[in-house]
């Protein structure tokens, strides 16, 4: 299976795909669970800060990042090059410590962001900058590949840029910040699932026409004549059959 994509040179390339279950599956994690954090994220905004609920919703989501961010970047090979490998993997690790942030808050029943980023000192300003230089990397990547949607990974390069200003903004901005950078996930998956259906349905068609003309061919083995022949003689008496209606 592979997917023919156009080149910002204007060059098609054929970059292979693996099976469509897994391509699926990749593509229904980026939406889903993009979708999750999402809704996360607006728990959070409406009560004031973390509760329970909120926080296991927001480690669910974010544990799956690391991996359907890996997936969307192998699907994408070798097109997304060396800049979508560290992109994908620094996104990965940066959110694999934002996971571990997320226990600690459970453990120690913090109440809200703020009080997290006292309780970590520096480490969450130094993975947030890496989270925003990876994202930045993988969005260009993603863009200049042409597998996926271009606006997928403009919309994350924005999505990054917009939650470096939000910061300083109020919750509800910096809210909107992150969705622009979940939307960009969710469109990323939402066209792996799309493509897969599409090409597995195409392969589907094409295997049923080879059977059905393998089948053709082995009739007209066994009888002893061609598919060609059996047409030929199929037209001859549809032609007589005319004729003696007529008569």
């Amino acid at each position: 299976m592979s997917v023919v994509a156009d080149t910002s040179v204007g060059r098609k390339i054929s970059l292979p795909l693996p099976a469509a279950d897994v391509t699926v599956l990749i593509g229904a994690a980026a939406v889903g669970f993009s979708a999750l954090y999402l809704v996360s994220d607006l728990i959070e905004l409406a009560q004031g800060g973390f509760s329970t609920v909120q926080l296991v919703l927001t480690y669910v989501s974010e544990a799956a990042i690391p991996l359907f961010v890996i997936g969307i970047y192998a699907l994408q090979r070798p097109g997304i090059g060396r800049l979508g490998l560290f992109g994908a993997v620094a996104y990965a690790y940066a959110y694999v410590f934002f996971t571990s942030t997320v226990v600690y808050a459970l453990l120690e029943h913090t109440s809200t962001w703020s009080a997290l980023t006292d309780q970590m000192g520096p480490w969450i300003t130094i993975h947030s900058v890496l989270m925003v230089a990876a994202g930045l990397a993988f969005g260009f990547a993603v863009v200049r590949a042409g597998v996926l949607p271009g606006w997928t990974g403009t919309l994350l390069m924005a999505g990054m840029a917009s939650m470096v200003i939000a910061s300083f903004l109020p919750d509800v901005v910096q809210t909107a910040a992150a969705a622009l950078r979940d939307m960009a996930f969710v469109g990323m998956g939402a066209s792996l699932v799309l493509t897969a259906r599409h090409k597995d349905s195409g392969t589907s068609a094409r295997s049923a026409r080879r059977s059905s003309s393998h089948a053709l061919t082995a009739t007209s083995s066994r009888n002893g004549s061609s598919p060609q022949l059996n047409q030929s003689r199929l037209g001859c008496e549809r032609t007589e059959f005319d004729s003696r209606l007529r008569r």
